[in-house]
């Protein structure tokens, strides 16, 4: 377990995508934006960590999305950065520009600023892929309660956030 530089809750869970991958064979990869690397942070703070993590992407801006993942601008003046097209495009990014066999995306809205009646603050969409893919495509669109300091709220949103892309890492069991 790391020393604390997160939350025991993160380590945790941190802690089993790295055992459970290895155990697996697989390597992963991250494409995270309002997260800013926290998902690929959290398994670097496990020992062991780089038999399972192959790179990390944080492309904050619509521009590293465009430049560092070939994410089509036709997805971001459409559907937005903060949409199920966007991490689908994102995580199929990583996945071309990595070794990984899974990757997951994270683009969302975490405050205080940037939310609309559409996509509210809170608002943070996920996407997974696989290297031999079959069948849908796998996004979700979730919204995060920040709770009831304004303070507090951006960090516990990209906390959530992290804990479930965390969750997006770990093999399905059959």
């Amino acid at each position: 377990m790391s020393a604390g530089l997160l939350s025991h809750e993160i380590d945790e869970l941190a802690a089993r995508v790295v055992a459970e991958n290895q155990a697996a064979g697989r390597m992963v990869a991250t494409a995270e934006s309002c997260t800013g690397g926290l998902v690929a942070g959290a398994i670097t703070e496990i020992a062991g960590s780089s038999a399972v993590l192959d790179r990390g992407f944080v492309t904050y801006s619509n521009e590293a999305k465009m430049d560092m993942l070939g994410v089509s601008s036709d997805i971001i003046e459409t559907f937005g950065a903060v949409s199920i097209a966007c991490v689908w495009a994102m995580a199929q990014g990583a996945l071309q520009r990595s070794n990984a066999d899974v990757a997951v995306a994270i683009s969302g809205v975490a405050g205080p600023g940037g939310g609309t009646d559409l996509k509210p603050v809170g608002t943070v969409v996920f996407a997974r892929a696989f290297r031999k893919q079959s069948g849908e495509e796998e996004g979700e669109l979730k919204h995060f309660d920040g709770g009831d300091d304004p303070a507090r709220a951006r960090a516990e949103i990209r906390r959530q956030a992290t804990l479930c892309a965390l969750e997006l890492l770990l093999p399905v069991r059959d």
